[in-house]
């Protein structure tokens, strides 16, 4: 079974355009577990645009699924994370300035630092995945540097699946079988949508985990949270 996990970010973006508290990350959090999220993903970025520390504190004792947070591994992100303790942390290689993840670790540049930080986490109990591209070489560093997971970086997928998605898919499935060959768990996300995120289970269908924000949050404004979630759902199979 393929796995949704809702990012709530783009919920975190709305309140935060007002101040105040609405919407209510945290509710809408439980309210996405109520529809059948099967866990929650929130990226606190250093300034705050979005999801704040203080919504990573308070969800966590609420949650009832997986929660997940994602970042760049700073000395301030491993402390939140080793004071929250998710069920799982995932590595992204961002800058504190950039928009959003646009690219996968180069694992093999990265190996030692990778390391160190993979084995802090895994010590406390906390399973890994590392946002990696398709490049076989990056995943198999992935997997030295004690990693427990890989989420492929999807966006290059999404951008071509109009134009051809069998071409589209192609690189994620070879990739999904290095993962695999390797003994990693595997997860995906960035711009999956309501369009493609089908083609792309059916392709890779031992995909454990899909990590899924805009679009989803997007979708909710026209077809309502719930009916979203569902939707989603049965691209998965489900």
């Amino acid at each position: 079974m393929t796995k949704l996990s809702v990012n709530i970010n783009k919920v975190a973006t709305l309140r935060n355009a007002r101040g105040g508290n609405v919407p209510n990350v945290v509710k809408v959090a439980l309210d996405c577990e109520t529809f059948g999220a099967d866990g929650i993903t929130v990226h606190p970025r250093p300034d705050e645009r979005h999801i704040r520390k203080s919504d990573v504190f308070d969800l966590r004792p609420l949650l009832r699924t997986e929660f997940n947070i994602e970042g760049y591994p700073s000395p301030e992100f491993i402390d939140l994370v080793l004071k929250v303790k998710p069920h799982q942390v995932t590595l992204v290689p961002d800058s504190p300035t950039q928009l959003t993840s646009n690219a996968g670790w180069d694992t093999k540049a990265n190996f030692n630092f990778l390391s160190e930080v993979l084995d802090g986490f895994n010590n406390a109990g906390i399973r890994t995945s590392v946002f990696v591209s398709t490049d076989p070489e990056m995943i198999e560093y992935a997997a030295k540097a004690g990693a427990d997971r890989v989420e492929l970086y999807t966006e290059p997928y999404a951008s071509a699946y109009a134009k051809d998605k069998e071409a589209a898919v192609a690189p994620f499935v070879e990739a999904a079988k290095v993962a695999r060959k390797l003994g990693l768990g595997l997860n995906a996300g960035h711009d999956l949508s309501l369009e493609n995120l089908n083609f792309f289970y059916k392709n890779i269908p031992w995909l454990d985990e899909v990590s899924i924000g805009h679009a989803l949050i997007s979708d909710a404004l026209y077809l309502g949270l719930q009916r979203t979630i569902q939707e989603y759902k049965k691209c998965l199979g489900r």
